[in-house]
């Protein structure tokens, strides 16, 4: 039986100034696209239909960016888990979509997000961004290693599919091993010299353990010419200058982030633009907390509003795009915002770094803390990984760990509240009372120097963390081949 033909079509707003301006600033060409959008999965998705008609909303009344900015914001509770799966769909039919992947259930329960082939039109030009502007893989044969987990879950299928796409116009093959980090090991060495550019797409830690082991096992890297796209979680520019050591690479040309959810496929990348204000940021602390209102250090990537609609609402960050799962105004609760291009470049020259010296896309930016549940609370302060990793980056101490983590809130036996970090160590590496030590305290410089709270509202004699250090693979911390969680 035939497939039904997909009614509607993506978001086009490929006619629209890429400024990113608020709601009530838009142009009226971008504001007549986000209402049809809108007409058009009210009239078309039943389960859309019904959450309007539960919130008192007649879809014909909005007409302009006003009454689209009134919208409800649709979330995973409220709109997911209240409707079936095929009710979200074009009229209802599941089967008019071509591929279903499973999120990583990072809040609790997986959700299935069924797409068609055109759905991944927008994450493609992302990852062309990556490859074509940022690694010059036009010009030079690139090797292409899949390394996110294959299967149901979206990263690994999501990102082959979208570089099959983009293979047959540039000079790329693809291998596509998945999380088997013993396989990346065997077609790296064995492929790679026959090509310009190894690039490796992964979780962060996930690729950092590779190159780590590669090395262990006599791998030079710097033979393939190594870049790296990594998705899933924010990191810092000590690990991005750490990778550019042990692989020979270039931090700011060579390594590159995506904004990736199972929700609405790629959402934004990083650029040489934006990696450089990140690092210019990261080594000005107060013009970071002026600009992005937080202690921490977030990622930062451009976007193209022709491919996705940013809004920030009380601090996170909410996007409306056509897929098989129509999304109007959803609430992704990732901690973060949107800069406008102007506004970014006029902040850097008032603090005394010129972005125009590279030359970049000119989009705006979005950054992406993550999810404040990610973070564990002790005596009020909200203590986040990133913060943690940079003491675990230090060069005497990450040579002998992988970089993973666990964070908790926890009691000691006089019910005292402590922190406590449990640290995977590298393979073989022994756990010693002195190593232990030089993690607890390493940790509590770097909270105590980039977390306010935590230096003011933790009582001195507790700023020390409470550290355990476990063996690569430990079961109840680390598991193998199960996506790490920072905390619990």
């Amino acid at each position: 039986m035939p497939r039904a033909a997909r009614p509607g079509g993506t978001l086009d707003l490929t006619q629209v100034s890429p400024r990113g301006r608020a709601t009530s600033e838009m142009d009226s060409d971008l504001q007549q696209r986000l209402v049809a959008l809108f007409q058009r999965t009210a009239a078309t998705v039943p389960a859309y239909r019904a959450f309007l008609d539960s919130h008192g909303v007649d879809a014909a009344s909005v007409v302009d960016g006003t009454g689209f900015a009134r919208l409800p914001l649709v979330t995973k509770e409220n709109y997911h888990q209240r409707y079936s799966l095929p009710q979200r769909c074009r009229d209802g039919d599941l089967g008019a979509c071509d591929l279903i992947a499973v999120s990583s259930g990072s809040t609790g329960t997986p959700t299935f997000w069924p797409r068609s082939a055109a759905d991944e039109a927008a994450a493609t030009r992302r990852f062309e961004q990556v490859l074509v502007h940022g690694f010059d893989a036009a010009q030079r044969r690139t090797l292409a290693v899949v390394c996110f987990p294959l299967g149901t879950w979206v990263g690994g299928l999501y990102t082959l599919s979208c570089l099959r796409g983009l293979a047959a116009e540039l000079a790329m093959t693809i291998v596509a091993p998945g999380n088997n980090k013993a396989e990346i090991l065997r077609v790296v060495p064995e492929l790679g010299s026959h090509f310009d550019q190894v690039v490796l797409f992964g979780y962060p830690p996930f690729l950092k353990d590779v190159i780590d082991t590669g090395l262990r096992e006599g791998v030079d890297w710097s033979r393939y010419a190594v870049k790296l796209v990594c998705a899933g979680e924010v990191f810092s520019e000590q690990w991005r200058d750490l990778m550019g050591k042990r692989a020979g690479l270039d931090p700011v040309h060579d390594v590159a982030a995506l904004y990736g959810t199972a929700d609405g496929g790629v959402l934004g990348n990083e650029t040489p633009l934006s990696v450089r204000t990140r690092r210019f940021l990261a080594e000005h602390p107060a013009a970071a907390r002026e600009l992005f209102g937080g202690q921490r250090l977030p990622t930062l990537m451009q976007y193209n509003p022709a491919d996705r609609f940013f809004e920030t609402v009380d601090g996170t960050l909410v996007f409306t795009a056509d897929s098989g799962v129509p999304l109007i105004r959803y609430h992704l609760a990732d901690d973060g915002g949107v800069i406008p291009h102007e506004r970014m470049v006029e902040f850097c020259r008032a603090h005394g770094f010129e972005p125009d010296e590279e030359t970049g896309p000119d989009l705006p930016f979005v950054f992406v803390f993550g999810r404040s549940i990610h973070a564990v609370s002790v005596f009020g302060a909200n203590v986040y990984p990133e913060t943690v990793s940079l003491g675990l980056e230090r060069a005497e101490i990450s040579e002998w760990v992988t970089g993973k983590f666990v964070l908790e809130a926890w009691e000691d036996a006089d019910r005292n509240r402590l922190l406590r970090i449990t640290v995977e160590l590298g393979p073989d590496e022994a756990n010693t009372v002195e190593r232990t030590r030089l993690v607890a305290n390493a940790v509590r410089d770097e909270l105590v120097t980039h977390n306010s709270e935590y230096a003011n509202y933790v009582p001195v004699e507790r700023h020390v963390p409470h550290v355990e250090l476990r063996p690569m693979g430990d079961p109840d911390y680390f598991p193998v081949g199960v996506k790490h969680r920072y905390t619990r």
